[in-house]
């Protein structure tokens, strides 16, 4: 069985449900685990045959069949579940398989409604779903969990400690009229998210993984590790690791096979929110996607697009290679078909620019049979660097 890690290295937006896909596509039988973030992630992935869907509080692999472990790492929304999970059944006809962490923390209209209230104060880039809030309030003793949700009982307690939390941590009572039927409304999704998942324990259902017919686990990051709670550029970062820190530590507590790590970064540098983004002063000419899936959104803004900046991607290896140390590592370049001509960079500094795609991988020191290259939005159509062609 292959096991293999899927991460970001800028902001996020770099293609991970692409990579996601096309691993999915080399192997019969595929597992994700999702290992980071949760439902604010945005993964897209676009078929051969033209299926398209934006992958959030689901693995980027079901269009392909493979089933999601959600672990506990992850938050679990049930109103996003239930929407993105009736999409996938009404435009695709699945219903994929999706086993969901007893411990996984669950986001609230609660934590939805801090959240974007803090953003408009601010304006630190969120994506305005409660994630952070949630994790935030899962630090506190006022903890709710994905097993909580099948006890109405248990269930109606948590909320009303909730309540009382964000009454004392604001001053105001947070149940207002509006949030009455937000809150039910959850506990619609709630119900009905349990009959669409399974609930398990990570000690009782990773020791069993290898006995399942899995060919490939495929831990799926988020976001990418320059927005890092750890190593990102503070106060815009994410509240999560989003190095390979979890899925490392999944991997290494049940002894699964020592990973590969996919890298993946755009030809150009994006980030999607507030925050640092170096060489916006140099001109970068790209052809438009019209298939962009980063849109102005209230709490994002427009997305920011930039040259692409080696020397950040050199620290972005170098952070997660805290964590990884020496297993071996792939580089996926996206979005060449973006680049009318050659592929500008800076480096040290310095403002370059290359006809050769591999040359990015070799100052990165990865060889040419270590880096993929994409020139499309179908993780089928990604290129090992021997089939590279000038750009």
């Amino acid at each position: 069985m292959q096991t293999n890690i899927v991460i970001g290295l800028g902001y996020g937006d770099e293609g991970k449900g692409l990579t996601t896909d096309y691993l999915c596509r080399q192997y019969a039988r595929t597992l994700i685990v999702r290992f980071s973030g949760g439902h604010q992630a945005g993964h897209t992935v676009v078929t051969p045959e033209g299926q398209r869907h934006v992958f959030s509080s689901i693995g980027s692999g079901a269009l392909y069949g493979a089933p999601t472990y959600w672990s506990r790492f992850c938050t679990f929304y049930p109103i996003a579940f239930r929407n993105e999970y009736a999409a996938l059944a009404e435009q695709y006809g699945l219903r994929p398989q999706v086993y969901v962490d007893a411990l996984a923390p669950v986001t609230t209209p609660y934590e939805v409604f801090l959240n974007r209230k803090r953003e408009r104060i601010n304006a630190h880039g969120s994506c305005g779903v409660g994630f952070g809030a949630t994790l935030e309030r899962q630090e506190s003793p006022y903890r709710l969990f994905v097993q909580d949700l099948a006890y109405p009982f248990v269930l109606e307690k948590r909320l009303q400690a909730i309540r009382q939390y964000y009454w004392e941590l604001t001053g105001e009572d947070p149940l207002t009229e509006a949030m009455a039927l937000q809150l039910e409304q959850f506990k619609l999704a709630a119900a009905e998210a349990l009959s669409c998942i399974t609930i398990v324990r990570e000690k009782e259902f990773i020791p069993e993984l290898t006995g399942r017919g899995f060919d490939q686990l495929l831990f799926e990051g988020s976001q990418g590790i320059l927005l890092d709670m750890d190593h990102g550029f503070f106060p815009h970062v994410t509240r999560c690791n989003t190095v390979s820190k979890n899925a490392l530590q999944l991997i290494e507590t049940y002894r699964l096979p020592r990973p590969e790590i996919y890298y993946i970064s755009r030809a150009y540098q994006t980030r999607h929110g507030n925050g640092y983004l170096s060489n916006t002063n140099l001109p970068l000419e790209l052809i438009e996607n019209p298939q962009e899936t980063n849109q102005y959104n209230e709490w994002q803004g427009h997305q920011r697009r930039s040259v692409l900046d080696i020397d950040l991607l050199h620290y972005a290896l170098e952070a997660d290679a805290n964590y990884c140390g020496r297993v071996e590592k792939r580089l996926v370049l996206t979005c060449l078909d973006q680049l009318p001509g050659a592929l500008p960079y800076t480096r040290n500094g310095a403002y370059q620019w290359t006809d050769d795609a591999l040359e990015i991988g070799r100052i990165l020191r990865f060889a040419a049979d270590k880096v993929l290259l994409s020139y499309s939005e179908c993780g089928a159509e990604i290129r090992a660097g021997a089939e590279a062609v000038p750009i």
